[in-house]
């Protein structure tokens, strides 16, 4: 009687030594929570708008702090760690650029939607340089993008902007025409192509230059005032299959003639830049023309028709599936209002692309950093190290962060900080974020 008396006591010591092991595991997270709690509810701002955050320890795989995570939230830029971990996936090592056939005397060439094909800064040549070098005849096959010039939901009156390029299957110079001046009153154009196209407006009175294009031409048109020194404008042009066409004869000085032909199965592919190095320049400066591009081309690696939506459903069922939340997926940029994720998404897909890259200095080179690269460079103050590595989004009345911070203590937490529907300056909106994720930082 007395050993079992003894035996029960020594199991419940037991027991008891557990669950205080236990607790005090999973106490640093709830003394997270609660602190992080308190930095909310102590907000000026917050309860003025709709907020949805979610806070994640990598390490102990739980969720520490949560803020209508569930809810969903319109991300703009954010959509483009989609497409950042789609392409991770799908193109590890090297962009395609080109596929062709050659035909007797006759070299058939293909577009994939490569956008670092004579990209103005990127500048991918390699595909430029195999045409070049070409002695046979030059025939391109328009045909394989299947989508709209613009992405589902975008702003047409945006469509004079950089930031709204169109989008087709053999893009060249960024889709962009370049307008700059090194001294006042002596204009630039890039490509020269569209010299021809450009036209003074006596009409608009203005003590401003600014360069607008007709909605469904190529005509440019400049305003009376001199244009400035050290002046740099970038406008869509309006895509077309002779556009193209005369763009490859006036920068190959060759001839190229255009073919009607579905590309074969066995069509060659020519490949131009490394996939990093076209991911970190999506990442960081937040380019919608590269986000927008990509998904074409990984359409062209699965064999399928150039087509946004088709490609996004492949990914979504491919690949997506852990997410804990259905995401309303349209586009590769984030330009369109009618994409919508939830923070616990963002958090579970953030962790899916740690995983991923399974090297957190490569990773971290890739995504813009607190006060240091990128669309995160001026949000954070400049420090030795920065401390938040991820991607903002940002359209009128929406602003987001979502990444990785790091803490004094040492630890890499995931975060998903969606602020939508406020009138307040965006700026007031950043600040907010900033001092909650610099206070997370601090004292965790």
């Amino acid at each position: 009687m007395k050993k079992y008396s003894l035996d029960k006591k020594k199991l419940l010591i037991y027991l008891t030594l557990v669950l205080v092991i236990c607790f005090s595991a999973c106490a640093p997270n709830r003394i997270i929570a609660k602190k992080v709690n308190k930095e909310f509810k102590n907000s000026l701002i917050i309860d003025k708008y709709h907020v949805g955050f979610a806070l994640y320890d990598m390490e102990k795989k739980e969720m520490i702090y949560q803020k209508d995570a569930d809810k969903y939230f319109t991300p703009a830029s954010n959509t483009k760690l989609y497409t950042f971990y789609a392409g991770l996936k799908m193109m590890p090592d090297s962009i395609p650029s080109l596929r062709y056939i050659e035909r007797g005397d006759s070299l058939i060439f293909w577009g994939t939607g490569d956008p670092s094909f004579l990209h103005t800064q990127l500048r991918g040549t390699k595909a430029f340089d195999f045409l070049k070098s070409s002695t046979k005849k030059l025939f391109y096959a328009p045909g394989r993008y299947t989508g709209s010039f613009y992405g589902n939901g975008w702003q047409w009156d945006d469509y004079n902007e950089y930031y709204q390029a169109e989008i087709n299957d053999l893009p060249l110079f960024d889709n962009m025409v370049l307008i700059t001046a090194k001294t006042a009153g002596n204009m630039d154009v890039l490509p020269i192509t569209f010299a021809s196209c450009f036209v003074k407006d006596s009409i608009t009175n203005t003590k401003t230059f600014k360069v607008t294009r007709d909605f469904n031409s190529n005509k440019f048109n400049f305003t009376t005032a001199i244009i400035p020194s050290k002046y740099a404008q970038q406008v869509p042009y309006k895509v077309s299959t002779s556009t193209t066409v005369n763009l490859l004869v006036d920068t190959l000085n060759k001839y190229v003639d255009m073919i009607n032909m579905k590309m074969p199965i066995d069509a060659k592919t020519i490949y131009n830049l490394k996939s990093d190095t076209v991911f970190k320049h999506m990442m960081l400066p937040s380019d919608n023309f590269i986000a927008e591009q990509l998904l074409l081309v990984y359409a062209n690696k699965l064999g399928i028709e150039l087509n946004t939506a088709k490609t996004i459903d492949y990914i979504n069922t491919t690949y997506l599936s852990a997410l804990p939340d259905k995401p309303k997926w349209v586009d590769g940029s984030g330009l369109s209002r009618g994409n919508l994720f939830t923070p616990r998404d963002m958090v579970k897909l953030l962790e899916l692309i740690y995983a991923e890259v399974n090297d957190r200095e490569r990773l971290f080179t890739m995504l813009p950093a607190g006060g240091k690269t990128g669309t995160l460079k001026n949000a954070y103050p400049k420090t030795d190290i920065p401390f938040v590595y991820g991607k903002t989004g940002s359209l009128s009345n929406n602003h987001n962060q979502s990444g990785y911070v790091t803490t004094k203590k040492g630890r890499t937490l995931i975060f998903s900080f969606m602020n939508n529907s406020f009138v307040l300056p965006t700026a007031d909106v950043r600040k907010e974020m900033v001092r909650i994720m610099t206070y997370i930082h601090d004292n965790f």
